[in-house]
């Protein structure tokens, strides 16, 4: 499914590896795996998750340094880490936190704890996936009613315009590459024309601007396209 959140879990253990995947994608939510610090890194640096479950323990390269590098700057340093460790000291967890981690969990876990964490940092990155209203400027996207108002008046658009514009709302000011709208508006999955995407922002930039209003979506030379 198109826009389905993505979740990366990183355990070098296989049984547990499959049971978190398994819940995880009976939430809706798309997984990817890796069994070791260095494929996670290489996984995240291709394809970046909206959220990383990433154990302590790997072998080769620990989950603390997998941390320490995702979180040094760049696009990934705003991916929410949550941290599996059987490691329950007061010192271990604030280390976790403190190399950049977003939430600490210790093993024996409960999933249903784990899920609703998992939830609380989608809700972070990803509003659209739990059913908020997205604002920006005179713009409303009314997640659960799947509607769209700009300056008070409703707008028609079509499924693909639709999803386009909460992604933009999502992370107002961040410049898209068409790549990256393919991912997130159609699934990685479908293979779709990069010029599709041109297509479709401009009948999303004509909806927009019905009525006399401005154009919101700023075109960048040779990257892409942002809101506002």
């Amino acid at each position: 499914m198109a826009g389905e959140p993505m979740v990366l879990v990183v355990e070098d253990e296989p049984a547990q590896r499959e049971v978190l995947a398994y819940n995880i994608q009976a939430e809706g939510y798309h997984v990817m795996t890796a069994e070791a610090g260095d494929e996670a890194l290489d996984i995240v640096r291709e394809t970046p998750p909206d959220v990383i479950v990433l154990d302590w323990m790997l072998p080769h390269v620990s989950g603390i340094e997998v941390c320490r590098q995702l979180k040094m700057g760049g696009e990934t340093a705003r991916i929410p880490i949550i941290m599996l460790s059987a490691r329950s000291e007061e010192v271990d967890k604030i280390r976790g936190l403190e190399t950049g981690a977003d939430d600490y969990v210790t093993k024996p876990y409960s999933l249903a704890e784990l899920l609703a964490r998992l939830r609380t940092q989608l809700r972070r990155v990803r509003p659209a996936t739990v059913g908020e209203r997205l604002e920006y400027d005179d713009i409303v996207i009314d997640l659960a009613e799947h509607r769209v108002y700009r300056g008070g008046e409703e707008l028609r658009l079509g499924p693909t315009e639709f999803r386009l514009l909460t992604a933009f709302m999502e992370r107002p000011g961040r410049v898209w590459s068409r790549e990256q709208l393919l991912d997130r508006v159609w699934g990685r999955d479908i293979y779709v024309d990069s010029r599709t995407v041109d297509v479709h922002v401009g009948r999303l930039r004509k909806a927009l601007k019905a009525g006399d209003h401005g154009d919101p979506i700023r075109t960048v030379r040779g990257a892409g396209y942002a809101l506002g």
